[in-house]
């Protein structure tokens, strides 16, 4: 599925849950569609828990 569609069917998730729910019930798709993001992508392996945690050392980003 490519992440054209992906986008498509999020974005229709968040306007159905708005339409219906309101504001709040937007939010709530939203803040667990981010989440369901973040664990997808740990479980695929492009993110490790660590690098949620982790900060940027200052000499890093000077560089």
């Amino acid at each position: 599925m490519s992440m054209a569609v992906v986008g498509l069917l999020a974005g229709m998730a968040l306007a159905f849950a708005g339409f219906f729910g309101g504001f709040g019930a937007f939010l709530l798709v939203a803040a667990l569609g981010a989440v369901g993001f973040v664990v997808g992508r740990f479980l695929d392996g492009d993110l490790e828990a660590g690098d949620l945690f982790r900060g940027h050392d200052r000499d890093e980003r000077r560089r």
